[in-house]
């Protein structure tokens, strides 16, 4: 499992440690992801992703991983939630099409 965001890509970065004497030694920054499960109104099921928190807020500032996806050009989004995104698509095309 990568140390990924599902929506916004954000991954580990590098850079020094830096002591007082002016060491400088390797270390990796981490993102701070979390395993969210978020409820698709168009699907009916929860979605579950691993986000980095920044995400989590940002997707409900949107008003639901359905809008947020909906409203992402598929160019800014990583191919984990362009999946999600046909997904919904389709359940939502389905759905207009039943009605």
């Amino acid at each position: 499992m990568s140390r990924r965001c599902e929506i916004t890509g954000k991954g580990v970065l590098s850079g020094n440690n830096v002591s007082h004497a002016n060491n400088k030694t390797r270390r990796r920054f981490l993102p701070n992801l979390q395993q969210s499960s978020m409820l698709s109104d168009i699907l009916g099921v929860n979605v579950t992703m691993r986000l980095c928190t920044r995400a989590i807020r940002t997707v409900e500032h949107n008003g639901g991983i359905d809008a947020f996806l909906l409203g992402t050009p598929n160019r800014q989004l990583p191919e984990e939630a362009q999946v999600v995104k046909r997904r919904i698509l389709r359940s939502q095309a389905k759905r207009l099409a039943s009605a």
